[in-house]
Parts: structure tokens; sequence; C-alpha cells
């Protein structure tokens, strides 16, 4: 019987540390997201995108203290919010402030950031000051807002995940053409395609059955918004993998063994997160889930 040969990797495949990671993390953040109140909740993900902010300083090229200034810009930022957000011992993250927070970000996925990858524009120094701001706080912003309806939180988070997931799979199988051969020479348009039709498939069969109250979740206006988080998820991923890239790294960070770094994880939903924030927060009615 043969044995696995121990490199660099140790005894662990990459695989191996991968799937071990994921099913220590799943558990416990599915328990964090329907058992702790969304005040402990905030704090955990202020915590999480802390420790991303620091990532993203690394990989714009900042030294200890710029990295050390960026991490408490973003997390002073998230405390700002919390307090100026909590009205009558909940969180409002659904009007006022917070709108023009989803909305900053929304255009800022849409607009400069498809043109940054497309002319392969440097974002390293002060200039990725307030593009990490926008990847890291909206991000938060919405993870606590979409928490108080633990739910419909996960139905939405499930749309990045089933369309990473999807493309990954499909990709490795049918992939042919290089979605961003230059950015990120593994994703493929055959992936992105079948990243779509997954979407659909759980948006059309699983949101009406999960959410038979939301209307807003049915039919057409609700596979626009779960293709819309793909686009947006999509796009997450690339620029994530173009900042790498300019920084010459595989990975942002080492703290998930198999996984690499926080914004490893999180790159899609950094741009999709806050644009699902925004479409609940004009649809559900104020304090309603």
């Amino acid at each position: 019987m043969s044995r696995p040969i121990a490199g660099r990797d140790g005894p662990f495949s990459a695989l191996t540390r991968r799937v071990l990671t994921a099913a220590v993390l799943l558990p416990a953040f599915l328990a964090a997201l329907f058992l702790l109140p969304n005040l402990y909740w905030s704090l955990l993900m202020a915590a999480a995108i802390a420790v991303a902010a620091a990532e993203w300083g690394r990989l714009a090229g900042h030294g200890p203290a710029g990295v050390g200034l960026f991490t408490l810009l973003v997390g002073g930022s998230c405390l700002a919010l919390l307090a100026g957000q909590w009205q009558g011992g909940a969180f409002d993250g659904g009007g006022g402030w917070a709108r023009a927070v989803y909305l900053a970000a929304v255009l800022f996925w849409i607009v400069p950031i498809p043109l940054a990858l497309a002319r392969g524009w440097c974002w390293r120094g002060l200039a990725a000051v307030p593009a990490g701001w926008l990847v890291t706080v909206p991000t938060w912003l919405a993870m606590v807002y979409l928490q108080q309806s633990p739910g419909l939180l996960l139905a939405l988070l499930g749309v990045v995940w089933i369309a990473d997931s999807v493309a990954y799979f499909a990709g490795s199988r049918f992939g042919r053409r290089r979605l961003a051969p230059a950015i990120s020479p593994g994703k493929t348009w055959e992936g992105a395609f079948a990243a779509y039709l997954g979407v659909a498939a759980y948006a059309l069969a699983g949101w009406p059955a999960w959410f038979p109250q939301h209307d807003f979740l049915h039919g057409g206006r609700g596979l626009l918004l779960a293709w819309s988080i793909t686009t947006l998820s999509i796009i997450g991923d690339l620029f994530e993998s173009w900042m790498k890239r300019q920084a010459g790294v595989k990975d942002s960070g080492k703290l998930l063994p198999g996984h690499g770094g926080i914004l490893d994880r999180i790159d899609g939903l950094t741009a999709g997160m806050p644009a699902a924030a925004l479409a609940m927060a004009l649809w559900l009615p104020r304090g309603g889930s």
C-alpha cells in the first residue's frame, strides 16, 4: 500500500487541510449566525474584518505602521457605524447612512473596479486606502444588518458560495476559454456561465419555498438579484486576485490552513453583500425581516 509523500506541505495535502479547516469553520460560523445576538455578531464580524483590513494593507504594500493605521481606520469605522446606527436597542442597518455606504460600495464595484481590471491600474500605496475601506467596511455593515434575519443572510451568502463552487467544478471539467488570463488564469467563461445557471436554479427553485412571505425574492426580481450578486462576486474575486498579483503573493494571509487569509475567503462577499443589503434595505419593511 502506497503512502503519501510528506513534502513541503507536510503529511496533509492542501485539499485535506482545506477540508479540515472548512469542517471546523462552517459549523462554528452557522452557530454564530443563528445563535449570537446581533450586537455580539457585529463585534465578531468587526474582528474578522479587522484581520481582512490588515491583509489588505499588506497587499497594498504598506509597512507595519501603515497596516496598523489602516486596520484602526477600518475597525474604528465599524464601531462608529455601529454606534450611529444603533437605535432603540437594535441595529438600524437599513436606512440613513447605511444605505449611503451600500450605494457607495456598489458604485465602486461596478464603475472603477471593472475599469481598473481592464486597464491594469495599480492599486497600491495611498490609492489603496479608500479602496480598502470600500472593500471592508460595507461588507461588515451588510453582514451585521442582514444577520437580523439569519435565514435570509444565509440564503444570500448561498448565492456567492454556489456560484464559486459551480464555476470551479464546471471550469475544471469544461473550461477552455480564459475569463481573465492576465489576472486569474484558472477562471473560465464556461465556469462563469455554469455559475449563472446554478444560481438561477437555486434562486428560482429554492427561494420561493424558503421564503414564501417575501414576494420580492420570487421569479424575475429574485433572479435579477441573484445574478447581480453573482456578477459582483466574480468582480470581487478578480479584484482580490489582481491585488495579490500586484503584491506577488499567492494568498492574502495564512490564518486559515488550506484557504489562505480572510480576504481569500470573502473576496466574492465583499462585492456581493453590500448590493444584497441595499436591495433588502429598499425592499424589506423597516424593522422587518
